[in-house]
């Protein structure tokens, strides 16, 4: 009785809290929204005895993937006043996408046929003697072993092509020609200048800045100082 009590809960909250985070219109509630669905998705993991899961779900998804989306939503400078713009000229098509899901919907769930013997699985979903844990290693590493491995693969190509198509060369920057630098001269890279003893640089055109004055010294004692220099 007060496991399905909690079921019921639970399940609310999951399912209210997953309806706002597509709703709300601050981003960082909907991320908080989304962090809440997670750890009600957790405890109904816990509840039908499924503990790996549960704990995966609240240290990946919350630990990591909510936390890094909360804090891209909170640090980057993103116009979600001009994301919302097209919202009205893209809405007929996104309703006739939502339109072909939800018929696909409808197509796999009335296909849908329960095995006989199901309601014994589902009340003893493992056998005695294994745990949640060692029966998906089976199943993931053992017997479904190629087909996880292609996952992550698909999964990886996914990553790389994102990186690919969101980096963008800042045409600012400088970057290093190691080619140039490793074929440059001592000529075009030094020029030598024969100054005459005692006439300094300036008679070359060689010109350079004056030293800042002095807070409060007086701009003609500072020019004399100067003139002054140049006597001595």
């Amino acid at each position: 009785m007060i496991a399905a009590i909690a079921f019921y809960v639970f399940a609310a909250v999951l399912v209210a809290s997953a309806a706002m985070v597509v709703t709300a219109r601050n981003p960082v509630h909907s991320v908080l929204f989304l962090i809440l669905t997670f750890f009600n998705a957790a405890a109904l993991f816990l509840l039908a005895g499924a503990e790996f899961l549960a704990m995966i779900l609240v240290i990946v998804y919350v630990g990591a993937v909510a936390v890094l989306f909360l804090f891209v939503v909170m640090m980057l400078d993103i116009n979600f006043a001009q994301l919302k713009g097209g919202f009205q000229r893209y809405l007929p098509v996104g309703l006739a996408i939502g339109a072909v899901l939800l018929a696909e919907l409808v197509m796999v769930a009335s296909g849908w046929k329960f095995l006989p013997g199901s309601a014994a699985l589902r009340t003893n979903p493992v056998a005695a003697n294994v745990s949640n844990t060692a029966q998906l290693g089976q199943l993931i590493y053992t017997d479904y072993m190629f087909l996880f491995q292609a996952s992550g693969l698909v999964l990886l190509v996914a990553m790389i092509g994102a990186i690919v198509l969101t980096l963008r060369g800042r045409q600012m920057s400088r970057r290093q020609n190691i080619a140039q630098q490793v074929a440059r001269t001592v000529a075009s890279t030094i020029t030598m200048v024969d100054a005459p003893r005692g006439e300094g640089i300036g008679k070359l055109g060689v010109q350079r800045p004056l030293p800042e004055p002095v807070a409060g010294e007086d701009h003609a004692d500072h020019d004399h100082g100067h003139n002054g220099g140049g006597h001595h």
